[in-house]
């Protein structure tokens, strides 16, 4: 490897001291509660998006209790802008659970928060290293971004094999203590140093060691998802007016935009014209 994994544990942890982020809402009296909430909105979304909702979220839903007692319809609402929407159904699924098989009690164990609805095994680890200190290795985006620069890990980390490794490499380099400051510190890095594009490479602790900027390869790493074709849908909508009253229809439970109240959708414009009148509601486009 490229470093021994005290030499880049230790790198890491003197940058996280002088420029790590320590102050966000989530860092303030720490819980499991807290930051399970912030690990999943922080799932695909970057932090300045999250800041305002999960502030909304512990305003209104300030114990996991809250959350489990709340209708859907609220919590949709509620993250409505934030997009991935099957996370915000997994969170009230997963509170439901805490409340019903836990006494309303965020579990503690690693089995039993890995078992909660849209909780792997990187953000089961981040919630007990970083709300607890508890000793798990991590590996969201920003972690595997930093690590397949730094070892120079080839193909997609969507691949088991290329997660495999990347896995190994996080489990070496993680030290025994000071897991909740490296694990905040390697996400941090990520975000702030080794981003997407533009990394801000001469500002990396680890760049005397990192094969991409040794190479200044930074773009090969990680490899990029194999491309698929985006399916496109044409539709229409329905829009059914009974004084001050809208008709909503709810979505199923899955696909697009599951359990959210729409519009009435359909699919041939024909049908739109005729035919969709009823006592109460009449359609006014």
């Amino acid at each position: 490897m490229t470093f021994l994994a005290a030499q880049f544990s230790a790198q890491v942890l003197e940058w996280y001291d002088k420029y790590g982020r320590k102050t966000l809402p989530w860092q303030i009296g720490k819980t499991p509660y807290k930051v399970w909430l912030s690990e999943v909105m922080l799932q695909q979304t970057q932090v300045a998006t999250v800041i305002p909702y999960f502030e909304r979220f512990m305003a209104r839903f300030p114990t996991v209790i809250d959350l489990a007692n709340a209708p859907l319809d609220e919590v949709l609402h509620l993250w409505t802008g934030l997009g991935y929407y099957a996370r915000a159904r997994n969170l009230h699924k997963a509170a439901q659970q805490v409340a019903n098989q836990h006494g309303g009690e965020f579990p503690q164990t690693f089995d039993e928060v890995a078992a909660l609805p849209g909780v792997g095994r990187s953000t089961a680890g981040a919630i007990l290293s970083l709300s607890l200190g508890k000793h798990f290795p991590i590996l969201d985006g920003n972690v595997k971004r930093v690590l397949a620069r730094c070892y120079a890990v080839s193909g997609w980390p969507g691949k088991k094999e290329v997660e495999k490794q990347l896995w190994g490499i996080s489990e070496e380099v993680t030290p025994a203590k000071g897991v909740e400051r490296f694990n905040q510190a390697m996400m941090d890095l990520g975000a702030i140093v080794c981003t997407r594009s533009k990394p801000k490479c001469e500002l990396c602790p680890l760049n005397n060691g990192c094969e991409a900027y040794a190479n200044n390869s930074w773009t090969q790493y990680p490899g990029r998802k194999p491309k698929q074709t985006i399916p496109q849908r044409t539709g229409y909508f329905l829009l059914m007016q009974h004084g001050d009253e809208v008709f909503l229809a709810q979505r199923p439970p899955v696909g697009l935009w599951a359990d959210y109240s729409v519009f009435r959708s359909l699919k041939m414009k024909r049908r739109c014209a005729s035919g969709w009148h009823s006592g109460r509601f009449r359609p006014i486009i």
